[in-house]
């Protein structure tokens, strides 16, 4: 056993999903080799595999000798791994897979999910596993007695390579079930099997309880190891089960599904349930088993330094070829990078984020399947980041006290109980900005926001059919009417319509409730009797009802700005978001002449007593159908930046170079220039 749990900053997450039809496996595998080419890239954990998806496991199994993969030549594979790692300092996790298995799916149909029409289930959602497709994404019932195997075969890995330092439990998310045991379980429980909703609750029930039992499993025999479960996603579902974990690995691979606004989106939420993150790129230009292909270095660059600034540790995926050699220009490109995680990894241990705004992701109320990340939520952190605020993801659940400003996104409905924590918060002083149809409550027949009287219209905008029209997108705007910005909401904009690509929510201002904009009419919505030109139709000049609101310390947006921005991007939307801020905040924690491209972090290393901001500039490109790619590094020169001053500043200087920066304080706040930021620049104020 390694000495220490804490999670390492260099890791290498080592895929090994090898056909049984490819022979001599690990033949050429040698033990000093493998482990010379993962220290001199700098790697110090690699998670290594026991079983995969394949069914197929990777040591000389006692209990399971039929799953032991046909062709492997070094029959302790596994073993030799953690030996030669170990003599090296480096740690080795087990990686075990749960819900996708093709020889326990292929042996036992019996332990298959199925659907309500009696389909064999695949997942997650973009994945089709049909008779005749290649794959092995079958999805496993973990209510069957495929249970007791997983249970059986763990228990022989902690056995036989006991202590372990630590294990992986891969692919456990819910699924639609309505085989016989989850059927049979869920009527003895009152819940309908064939209701839908019912299935969805009780696989996340079963989800988590599987969770539980394997952790108090694994701990009763080696409470040291580490334990984390994955489902390709870290949200609101894992509160609740957060103490089955040791630490969160977070898997984003942005040239997978993931895209680059992922992993900032998720990690500034899970970061605050108080367990380590650890989170999960890759080496491949695009996903998981896409062999012989590199990342562009600018690329795997900015992934693992954005880990860093968003205060989580750094894991590359890769796959072992199925000879067990690893494949040294892979882990050159590795080591270059990790070489400078290494030499930056002093101003990044125990650093915690300064954040002064809370973002409520709409996760929370999306039932058990969740998984993706919500537009409204995409919209809202693109805008921040843009803007260089420092801003955390929340749900319900969360301490409030922490942020000056809690922004509710769209699509968040508050209940008796939510409405109360948003009024005793406001009452401390604190600011919210709601939009669209949050705050409303479940039937969505009135607001619960504190400080401003929000008034439904009777009539609500419908399309011919009868259907409401507000929030749905239409791909020539049919419904879409102005906003006419004026005063301190409109700052930065001309005071003229500007255009809301989506229908908002119609409503009047109460008493005591100021109309800091509203909206302007088109002179009719887009149908097949009425239409003009290609998209919506121009302002008529006619004012209609209110379209920004303000009570108290409450800010509130009659359209969905957040969504719309993340479909469209129109500056105003964010500018008017950024107004808002302004008027709730005053000056931002960090301002910066830079441009929006330039994503700004701020950390505390609190027993350092220091300050360590992030600077990242690099550019994602569309230059493909399929991802977005960064493959060029373009420095910025001299960004000033103003940041509030906690404390006496004594030093300013660029790290890990040393390189000592000007300064000046002026009321309250620190300022200063950078002379250059190519890729990623880190800034200490001591």
């Amino acid at each position: 056993m390694m000495s220490g749990t804490k999670l390492r900053f260099r890791q290498i997450h080592l895929d090994f999903h090898t056909s049984p039809d490819i022979e001599g496996v690990a033949s050429e595998f040698d033990p000093e080799l493998f482990a010379k080419t993962l220290e001199e890239a700098r790697v110090n954990s690699v998670t290594c595999f026991a079983r995969c998806h394949h069914g197929l496991i990777y040591y000389d199994s006692v209990l399971h000798p039929e799953r032991v993969h046909p062709h492997l030549v070094r029959r302790n594979l596994l073993q030799e791994q953690i030996d030669a790692c170990h003599r090296r300092g480096i740690r080795v996790p087990i990686y075990i897979t749960v819900q996708w298995d093709h020889y326990s799916a292929m042996e036992h149909p019996e332990w298959l999910s199925v659907s309500e029409d009696g389909a064999i289930l695949a997942g997650p959602e973009e994945i089709i596993q049909k008779p005749f497709n290649p794959g092995f994404y079958h999805v496993l019932c973990l209510n069957s007695p495929y249970r007791d195997f997983l249970f059986a075969h763990t228990g022989e890995v902690l056995e036989r390579f006991h202590p372990v330092d630590g294990l992986f439990f891969d692919i456990l998310f819910p699924v639609s079930c309505a085989c016989n045991h989850c059927k049979r379980a869920m009527l003895e429980r009152g819940m309908n099997p064939h209701l839908d909703a019912d299935r969805m609750k009780f696989s996340q029930m079963t989800i988590n309880e599987f969770k539980r039992e394997m952790s108090a499993f694994v701990r009763s025999r080696n409470p040291e190891a580490t334990i984390f479960y994955n489902r390709g996603h870290i949200g609101t579902p894992h509160r609740e089960v957060k103490d089955a974990y040791s630490h969160f690995e977070l898997e984003s691979l942005p040239s997978g599904h993931w895209g680059y606004l992922h992993f900032p989106a998720t990690v500034r939420y899970a970061r605050r349930l108080g367990l380590d993150c650890l989170a999960q790129t890759g080496k491949f230009h695009t996903m998981w088993g896409d062999f012989h292909s590199f990342k562009n270095k600018a690329a795997l660059e900015f992934e693992t330094f954005n880990m860093l600034a968003l205060g989580a540790k750094c894991m590359i995926g890769d796959q072992l070829e199925p000879k067990g050699k690893l494949s040294q220009p892979v882990y050159d490109l590795i080591g270059a990078v990790y070489k400078e995680v290494e030499r930056k990894e002093p101003w990044c241990i125990d650093a915690d984020p300064i954040v002064e705004i809370g973002v409520f992701t709409p996760e929370e109320f999306m039932g058990a399947g969740g998984g993706e990340l919500p537009e409204a939520l995409r919209g809202a952190v693109r805008m921040l980041q843009e803007s260089a605020h420092q801003f955390d993801v929340i749900d319900s659940a969360s301490d409030l006290s922490k942020y000056r400003v809690v922004i509710l996104p769209d699509n968040i409905p508050v209940d008796e109980s939510f409405a109360g924590k948003l009024e005793a918060y406001a009452k401390t002083g604190g600011g919210i900005i709601a939009s669209f149809e949050s705050g409303m409550n479940a039937e969505k027949t009135e607001y619960r926001l504190p400080g401003v009287e929000i008034r439904l219209l009777a009539e609500q905008t419908k399309d011919i059919y009868g259907e409401l029209v507000r929030g749905k997108h239409y791909r020539r705007f049919d419904y879409a009417d102005y906003v006419l910005p004026s005063g301190e909401i409109g700052k930065g904009l001309p005071e003229t319509e500007h255009v809301m690509y989506s229908k908002g929510v119609e409503v009047t201002a109460g008493a005591g409730t100021e109309v800091l904009a509203k909206t302007v009419k088109p002179y009719f919505n887009r149908t097949y009797r009425q239409f003009c030109s290609h998209r919506q139709a121009p302002s008529s000049g006619e004012f209609g009802s209110d379209a920004i609101l303000r009570g108290g310390n409450t800010i509130f947006f009659a359209h969905p700005v957040f969504s719309q921005y993340n479909r469209n991007a129109p500056r105003w939307c964010k500018q008017l978001v950024n107004n808002a801020l302004e008027m709730l905040l005053g000056k931002a924690m960090i301002t910066h002449d830079g441009p929006s491209t330039l994503l700004v972090t701020l950390n505390r290393q609190h027993h350092e007593k220091r300050s360590v901001l992030h600077l990242l500039h690099y550019i994602p490109e569309r230059r493909s159908v399929d991802i977005d790619i960064i493959e060029d590094v373009i420095p910025l020169y001299n960004v000033s930046f103003s940041i509030e001053a906690r404390g006496a500043v004594r030093r300013v200087a660029c790290v890990p170079d040393g390189a000592e920066l000007p300064f000046e304080v002026r009321d309250g706040r620190v300022n200063f220039s950078v002379p250059k930021i190519s890729g990623h620049q880190m800034v200490v104020i001591e």
